[in-house]
């Protein structure tokens, strides 16, 4: 069984689209990695005449917070600390300063910036260039609609980046996260200034890049005052997907994985990109992995269409409806024996906050599916479809890469969810293996073990960690 090289304590910063938590991981012992969670840290956007935005400001304030908690659970023990979060978002900055507030990815401003950046470079040239499946809030997209804001600033932080500068000082761009801009060239890993250019970006907003395990420093002022002490802060898979696919508990390379929350990331670990024009028709991505691996993947809508559908139940229900738990609707679900609905959960009408049942219904309604009629309809629909978007990904995107796919592995929070993770083998054919829920959190933390000399070897070798550390579930598929 693999083993830590040495014991010692870390924390990490692990920030969802809607919620985020501060984990420590000792390391060392019999069970090899074992998670204590610290703090729940709340992630609510606002939204303000001009837009939806980040509240980055409570963001960091509930992320100091937590830090402290982490040291007095552990006074004097934590040796690092990393932070990873979701993609494409950014802060602009003026001589160390925030100019304006972030905006978040599901902002309607982004379409504005597609046009604007596709009539300059069109969209096969562009994919050649980043490999970025198109998703009109990719970062690039975003930063062609600043206008004359773009102009005064002299850095772009992605939110990560952001915050450790916020504790640190360091004005970097951890290079995983750098992929998803559309920004980072994706046959070098560089940034590609002359695309900049081209679409009339200032390049010299662009911080340096920095590699998963590269220090950034301490603590520093009233960070460090309120967290106890100057804790070390290092760069990890900055990008909570990339963090999560180093938890992929799996050895070998013969498997798929599902990094599924809010959103469903599906694909596979490659050692180079797809750049074939068939994977930007098929809506595939090649992002930056740890130690250069790349991560070929299609985004699916995920749990965001049940969080969403919960949160317009909750908001138009009497007080008796709202008590039903997430548990309680999946178990409805699960008794649903009549035909539902298979619909298409990358239809671009999902994407913006809003009456999700209402969407769906419409969807069915348009392409003669049956309509859900109840709750519990419309949650196996739904999971009906997540699962379908997950097989038919996991399908193609062994077809483009030419690899031979044995397992799923599923990671996350959707990794809970039964439903989905039997629904995901039924339709695809083949064995799921569900969990660690807290993958990104345990490839956050391995990553910073590896930089410090807690655990040592490739990647592979860190899965094999994760492997002998968490139990997962396994969900055989059932044909007939």
């Amino acid at each position: 069984m693999p083993v830590p090289a040495r014991a010692g304590t870390l924390a990490a910063v692990d920030l969802g689209a809607t919620s985020g938590r501060v984990i420590l991981g000792r390391f060392g012992g019999r069970e090899g990695l074992r998670l204590h969670h610290v703090a729940r840290v709340p992630n609510d956007p606002v939204r303000t005449p001009d837009g939806l935005h980040w509240n980055l400001l409570e963001l960091y304030r509930q992320v100091l917070a937590g830090l402290a908690a982490a040291e007095r659970d552990a006074p004097g023990e934590i040796e690092g600390v990393g932070i990873d979060s979701w993609a494409v978002d950014y802060g602009l900055l003026a001589g160390g300063r925030l100019l304006g507030v972030p905006y978040h990815y599901r902002d309607e401003r982004r379409a504005a910036g597609v046009e604007r950046v596709h009539a300059r470079v069109d969209a096969v040239a562009l994919y050649q260039r980043n490999g970025l499946q198109h998703l009109p809030f990719n970062t690039l997209f975003q930063l062609a609609t600043e206008g004359p804001l773009l102009g005064l600033a002299d850095r772009m932080l992605l939110v990560p980046d952001l915050l450790a500068h916020w504790l640190t000082g360091a004005e970097v761009a951890e290079r995983t996260n750098a992929s998803t801009t559309g920004l980072l060239d994706a046959r070098t890993g560089e940034w590609d200034v002359e695309l900049a250019g081209l679409l009339g970006l200032p390049a010299g907003i662009l911080p340096g890049l920095v590699d998963p395990g590269t220090t950034l420093g301490p603590l520093t002022g009233d960070a460090a005052a309120l967290v106890g002490r100057p804790l070390e802060v290092g760069a990890v898979g900055s990008h909570d997907t990339a963090s999560a696919v180093v938890a992929v508990p799996a050895t070998d390379r013969d498997v798929a994985y599902v990094s599924c929350g809010t959103w469903g990331l599906v694909g596979l670990e490659l050692d180079a990109p797809v750049l074939a024009d068939e994977a930007r028709r098929a809506g595939f991505t090649n992002e930056g992995g740890v130690d250069g691996r790349t991560r070929f993947l299609h985004n699916v809508m995920g749990l965001w269409l049940l969080s969403e559908s919960i949160r317009t139940w909750e908001r138009d229900a009497t007080a008796a409806q709202r008590s039903s738990t997430l548990a309680q609707l999946l178990a409805e679900a699960a008794h649903v024996t009549t035909p539902v609905a298979v619909f298409d959960v990358d239809d671009p009408r999902f994407l913006a906050p809003g009456d999700m049942p209402a969407r769906i219904a419409a969807w069915c309604a348009e392409h003669d599916q049956p309509v859900p009629a109840t709750r519990g309809e419309l949650v196996r629909s739904i999971v009906e479809s997540l699962a379908q978007a997950f097989a038919d990904a996991v399908a193609t995107a062994a077809g483009l890469a030419g690899r031979r796919v044995s397992t799923i592995h599923v990671v996350g929070g959707g990794a809970q969810n039964t439903l989905l993770c039997q629904a995901t083998a039924d339709r695809s054919g083949l064995p799921v293996v569900a969990g660690p829920v807290e993958a990104t959190a345990i490839g956050n933390l391995l990553v910073q073990a590896r930089a410090r000399g807690l655990v040592d070897g490739g990647l592979e070798d860190l899965r094999g960690i994760v492997a002998a550390a968490f139990t997962p579930v396994r969900y055989e598929p059932r044909h007939g």
